[in-house]
C-alpha cells in the first residue's frame, strides 16, 4: 500500500522559510511516475505548485513560486522536499503531496497542472502553511 506522509508545516511571517517533508512508502515504480507538490487554499482550486520525474530529469514550477521554491527528493531516503522561501501570505494553504502511477517524464508537466486526467494517483493528508504578514 502506498502512503504518503506530509509534515513540517505551521507559521512564517512573509519573507521567511518553511521546509516541507514527504515519507514516501509502498510505492515502487517500474519506468518511473511523476512526484509532485499542490496545495489548496480556502475558497480555491487546488493547484500544482512543483513537480519531478521519480528517477530525475526536469523539475517544473508553477509560475507563482518560480525562483522561491525548490523541490528535491531523496531516493536513499524515500522523501520528498519543498524548500519555501521568500514566503508570501498568498502562499497560505493546506499543502499536499502526490505520486502519480507509471507515466513517463514528459507527462509531468502535465500531470501537475491536471492531475486529475490521470489515473492511479495517490495524495498525502496535506500540512498547512500560514503566512502572516
Amino acid at each position: 500500500q502506498v502512503q504518503l506522509v506530509e509534515s513540517g508545516g505551521g507559521s512564517a511571517q512573509a519573507g521567511g522559510s518553511l521546509r516541507l517533508s514527504c515519507a514516501v512508502s509502498g510505492l515502487t515504480y517500474g519506468s518511473g511516475g511523476c512526484m509532485g507538490w499542490f496545495r489548496q487554499a480556502p475558497g480555491k482550486e487546488r493547484e500544482g505548485v512543483a513537480a519531478l520525474f521519480s528517477t530525475g530529469g526536469s523539475t517544473y514550477y508553477a509560475d507563482s513560486v518560480k525562483g522561491r521554491f525548490t523541490m528535491s527528493q531523496d531516493n536513499a531516503k524515500n522523501t520528498l522536499a519543498l524548500q519555501m522561501d521568500s514566503l508570501k501570505p498568498e502562499d497560505t494553504a493546506m499543502y499536499y503531496c502526490a505520486a502519480s502511477g507509471e507515466l513517463a517524464d514528459r507527462y509531468c508537466g502535465n500531470w501537475y497542472v491536471f492531475p486529475l486526467r490521470y489515473l492511479g494517483n495517490v495524495w498525502g493528508q496535506g500540512t498547512q502553511v500560514t503566512v502572516f504578514s
